[in-house]
């Protein structure tokens, strides 16, 4: 009884660890401040929009001598050391002495958007010491619309600090997430050109079929009504002809010339001595 118990809590062990390995494994998202049912549409729509650019990181290095050395590491809605469970979305790091300060969480997250750019905004950052009243540091992400780039020009703007209240990190990136959707219409004409080709196209491949299959035509009789289109060069020239004439078919010619006529004539007169008397 003693070895069927000992393998059931060895089974129970191991399913343990494995959930708790798979919670530990599933990285945190972007949660936007407020309640869960206070989330507009429009915020969750971002959200999804924004996730390709989720499995991504983003570094920007800041080195001005001795009094700024930093670098800045970012992720979309993810954290960047997820093993620190911090919630730090954007990271600053100290390279001079190593110190790290996380400058927004992703579990404090605004996002809107314009025509062609979304902001992300982390917020609920580590304090600051003597700027801005102590207050939480925030940083302010400008997503802008660039075609045919996952995401490019990850940069820092600026760092406003300088104020009691509402100081803020301003970054910038490129992406085509940020486009808004090509809208693909037709013009009346294209639509009509398309319409015709398809007329064209069903005419050609039916009346072939209907010509070989069930009128057995052999050669150039398969297409159909071969008589009307070999003729059809003589029928618009003959209507040409009728329209753009501008005298009658028999008008006589407006030069004096040696007429067909003349020559019938002086042809009778030369054979008249031939004739036996």
């Amino acid at each position: 009884m003693s070895s069927p118990c000992h393998t059931s809590a060895l089974l129970l062990v191991f399913m343990a660890l494995a959930v708790t390995g798979a919670e530990q494994s599933e990285e945190r998202s972007c949660d936007v401040i407020g309640d869960e049912s206070s989330e507009s549409q429009m915020e969750r729509a971002l959200l999804k929009k924004l996730e390709p650019l989720s499995h991504m990181r983003f570094n920007v290095t800041v080195d001005k001598g001795k009094t700024e050395n930093y670098v800045y590491q970012f992720r979309v809605c993810r954290e960047v050391n997820s093993t620190s469970h911090d919630y730090g979305g954007l990271v600053q790091t100290d390279r001079q002495n190593g110190k790290t300060t996380v400058i927004g969480r992703i579990n404090e997250t605004q996002v809107f958007n314009g025509s062609d750019w979304i902001m992300l905004i982390y917020k609920g950052g580590d304090s600051y010491g003597t700027h801005c009243s102590g207050e939480k540091r925030r940083a302010v992400i400008m997503i802008s619309c660039k075609r045919g780039v996952t995401a490019s020009s990850f940069s820092i703007i600026s760092e406003e600090r300088e104020k009691e209240q509402e100081c803020f990190y301003l970054f910038e990136m490129d992406s085509s997430v940020a486009c808004p959707a090509e809208n693909s219409h037709l013009s009346v004409g294209s639509i009509l050109l398309i319409t015709f080709a398809s007329l064209i196209a069903v005419y050609i491949i039916g009346g072939f079929l209907y010509q070989r299959l069930v009128v057995g035509a052999k050669g150039m009789e398969q297409f159909p009504h071969f008589a009307f289109w070999q003729d059809l060069g003589n029928l618009v020239a003959d209507g040409c002809d009728f329209v753009c004439r501008s005298k009658p078919r028999n008008a006589p010619a407006a030069y004096r010339g040696v007429g067909d006529d003349q020559l019938g004539e002086e042809s009778e007169e030369r054979d008249d001595h031939l004739l036996p008397m």
